[in-house]
C-alpha cells in the first residue's frame, strides 16, 4: 500500500532534488523512498563500522567537562602526536 506524503521544503532544495532525480532517471518519489529505506530501523541498535569503532576512545574526556575548547585542544594534541 502506498500513502501520499506532503513535504514542505525550500524551493531551491526541491529544484536541486528534481534535477538530481532527472539525472539519475528516477522519480523524485522513488529517490525519497530509497533514502527512507536506507534509514536505520529505530528498533534495532546501530552497529558501528570497524573504522568508526577504531576511533572509540581516541579522545579522553574527563567527567563533567562540556567544553568544546578542551575537546578541540585534545584533538589537536592527538593529531600532533599522530603525525610527528
Amino acid at each position: 500500500m502506498q500513502t501520499k506524503l506532503t513535504l514542505r521544503l525550500d524551493d531551491a532544495l526541491v529544484r536541486k532534488a528534481k534535477k538530481w532525480a532527472k539525472i539519475h532517471q528516477i522519480s523524485l518519489s522513488e529517490a525519497i523512498a530509497t533514502f527512507f529505506e536506507q534509514l536505520p530501523d529505530p528498533d534495532q541498535p546501530v552497529e558501528l563500522s570497524s573504522w568508526t569503532q577504531s576511533l572509540v576512545g581516541v579522545l579522553k574526556i574527563e567527567d563533567n567537562i562540556d567544553n568544546s575548547e578542551v575537546l578541540q585542544e585534545q584533538y589537536l594534541d592527538y593529531l600532533e602526536d599522530k603525525y610527528q
